[in-house]
């Protein structure tokens, strides 16, 4: 039988018709432009595309995708993208939410999400502030922020994403930033090719109501000293001289010098260890012990099976054992009783 060639698709055959609505300058604007560029390199039709997200700035995302999408309820984005998903299992379904509508309200769902291992795309946009709401404090934001609901200062701990996301057993981790497009479109890639959570955690900066959060990884003075870039199979070298290594001491990360090459210390990445202490290790770098730089790139990749494989798997079982029962005897199968 003849097979229907693959459409060949162009960036703006996924741009919407829609205005993009998001203050000159955002960061959302740059993922955006990723998203739609990475998405015609797939392989994929358009039509067994689905973006579903919740509230915040980054939730007027499905608006702009030219494809089909959910623009749900505060902090829910995960639970509707689950039921479309387990339905669906060929669909290829992504996820986009803030620290804000992922982290607070919606956080008990994303760590359910991950913990199942659905096969879901999490794109998180990290900007550490509350935008749509006029510039509160967020889960993200660092201890002692000054903001219109902190004035004396947040006195919450903030929640780093990557290691919530790691400690719930994510199978696919990564962080990236708005301002590296070429980065956050092979982080896309990778994760659109991953079976199984994805979860990716974006820098975007709020230029009015948390401008210059992430500078220290996107000004050219500063950036080499303040981030490291993660390649499997290569050792974690940073600075503006590429004079510097991460080694592991014990189960702490440690900056060493790396002058002439000398890498016999140096931290060899694997994003492939199935143990999460290592990913977790690094995912802390620059967040919560700030002496180190910040690790962009995949922090763990490992395969498992997925959420909706084992559906599947139950579905045929339940369906040989009984494969012509009827919606009336399942309903009235095992323990039943009648209140009068």
């Amino acid at each position: 039988m003849a097979t229907l060639e693959q459409p060949k698709y162009t960036k703006a055959d996924f741009e919407s018709a829609n205005d993009v609505r998001w203050c000159p300058g955002c960061g959302d604007y740059a993922i955006l432009s990723a998203v739609q560029s990475v998405m015609p390199t797939l392989g994929i039709p358009k039509e067994k595309f689905v973006f579903v997200s919740g509230i915040g700035c980054s939730s007027r995302f499905p608006h702009y995708m030219n494809c089909y999408g959910f623009h749900t309820i505060h902090g829910r984005a995960l639970t509707v993208a689950s039921g479309v998903k387990s339905i669906n299992p060929d669909l290829s379904v992504w996820v986009v939410t803030g620290d804000g509508d992922g982290l607070s309200i919606g956080g008990n769902h994303t760590m359910h999400a991950i913990r199942r291992n659905q096969d879901l795309k999490i794109l998180l946009f990290n900007n550490k502030i509350y935008g749509l709401t006029k510039g509160q404090y967020s889960p993200t934001s660092e201890l002692g922020k000054k903001t219109k609901s902190t004035p004396m200062g947040s006195i919450d701990n903030p929640i780093n994403p990557v290691s919530l996301a790691i400690a719930s057993g994510a199978t696919f981790v990564a962080r990236t930033i708005d301002k590296n497009v070429k980065h956050m479109m092979e982080i896309f890639k990778e994760a659109a090719a991953h079976k199984g959570t994805a979860f990716i955690e974006i820098y975007q900066n709020c230029l009015i109501f948390n401008d210059n959060a992430f500078v220290d990884y996107t000004e050219k003075e500063v950036k080499d000293d303040h981030s490291v870039y993660l390649t499997s199979g290569k050792p974690l070298v940073y600075g503006k001289e590429s004079d510097k290594a991460i080694k592991l001491n014990g189960f702490s990360a440690q900056s060493t010098g790396a002058k002439n090459g000398d890498l016999k210390n140096a931290l060899i990445h694997d994003p492939t260890v199935k143990d999460k202490a290592l990913a977790y290790v690094l995912g802390q770098m620059g967040v919560e012990n700030p002496e180190l730089p910040v690790a962009f790139g995949v922090l763990r990749k490992v395969e498992e099976p997925t959420y909706q494989d084992r559906l599947l798997d139950q579905e045929k079982q339940a369906l040989s054992k009984k494969p012509n029962a009827s919606i009336e005897d399942i309903l009235n199968a095992g323990d039943t009783w009648v209140v009068s």
